[in-house]
């Protein structure tokens, strides 16, 4: 089986003026995928967090930052080769509702990000973490505008905003992040190509700075908001600065469909998916079963190298994919 990428892994402006160092390079280039993380927000309720909150996961940030580093230390051990830090709700509409002022809400943005620095840093201390594995990257997370209103517009996208408002509502969190120690960007739960679009234009703001985007879609072709995968993808293929693009908080159900929709991708393919079950915006609430299983191998076959989990899994389902992958590249290497 040949396992070097179809996609080339150095990302260069096409201004020329400078180069953007791709931090993916070297996870993708020895080990041929990246393991991301898993559901923080479950972690964090299963450590007795509460996130009945417009802040949601943010919301430790003001109550028990402790529990955040934690959770980051747990899925380092798990197996994670990126964790993504806890601001994916953080904003500051969000936090000035909650009260705090915008120098509080941005010490609160930075301290998500350092906090994830601490867990990772002293995850790298110890011998027995570096063996087998490159040094862990960290990934300020960026959800969508939907996030911020706490209502589950984040899994469809009418918002009513054109592109202009969603870059002015996203601009000054992303400063603030960009002026910290995260790695790269992770624009996550994209639910339409206007929103992606207006991301990819505010990255262009911040010469060499990486991310990568996923959307949330709403079956097995299409985003959440309806514009066809493969057609979002194709734009966010255009960005110099994007380093993977993919799917996230979905059923582990549409992953394979949504990767072939995406096949022709010059850049690295992301899926982290859900448990299965369904979130409901109106009642604040999952419902359904989970589907029990994440096919990784499969995955990876269809081109997914960015490969983790989201909402409703755990730790144990990071180490089990870690080890499935491994099983199956190593497997195929001896064939």
């Amino acid at each position: 089986m040949q396992h070097a990428p179809p996609w080339g892994l150095a990302c260069e402006r096409r201004d020329g003026y400078s180069e953007i160092v791709n931090p993916l390079t070297p996870f993708l280039e020895r080990q041929h995928f990246v393991m991301l993380d898993g559901g923080l927000a479950t972690e964090m309720e299963r450590k007795g967090a509460n996130l009945d909150d417009p802040l949601w996961s943010a919301r430790m940030l003001i109550d028990s930052p402790e529990i955040i580093r934690l959770v980051h230390s747990d899925f380092l051990r798990a197996g994670a080769d990126i964790i993504a830090t806890a601001t994916y709700q953080a904003s500051f509409d969000g936090f000035e509702q909650a009260g705090l002022t915008r120098r509080q809400a941005e010490r609160l943005m930075r301290l998500g990000v350092d906090l994830a620095v601490l867990a990772r840093e002293t995850f790298w201390s110890q011998a027995d973490s570096r063996r087998e594995r490159l040094r862990p990257l960290v990934a300020a997370s960026i959800g969508p505008y939907g996030a911020s209103l706490h209502d589950g517009s984040e899994y469809h996208g009418n918002y009513r905003l054109d592109r202009r408002a969603l870059m002015d509502f996203h601009r000054p969190r992303m400063e603030v992040l960009a002026d910290t120690d995260a790695d790269l960007f992770a624009f996550e739960t994209i639910p339409s190509l206007l929103e992606a679009e207006a991301l990819l234009r505010l990255l262009e703001e911040f010469p060499g700075k990486t991310a990568w985007l996923s959307f949330v879609c709403r079956n097995g072709r299409e985003v959440a908001h309806g514009e066809p995968f493969a057609e979002c993808a194709a734009m966010a293929g255009e960005s110099d600065a994007l380093v993977a693009i993919g799917v996230n908080c979905i059923s582990p159900l549409l992953v394979s469909e949504l990767l072939e929709c995406a096949s022709g991708c010059r850049k690295p393919l992301a899926v982290y998916p859900n448990s299965g079950e369904t979130w409901d915006g109106v009642n604040q609430c999952w419902s359904g079963e989970g589907t029990g299983t994440m096919p990784v191998a499969d995955w990876y076959e269809c081109g997914a190298r960015l490969i983790g989990s989201c909402c409703r899994t755990t730790c144990d389902d990071i180490t089990r994919m870690r080890a499935d992958l491994l099983c199956h590249l190593h497997g195929n290497a001896h064939s």
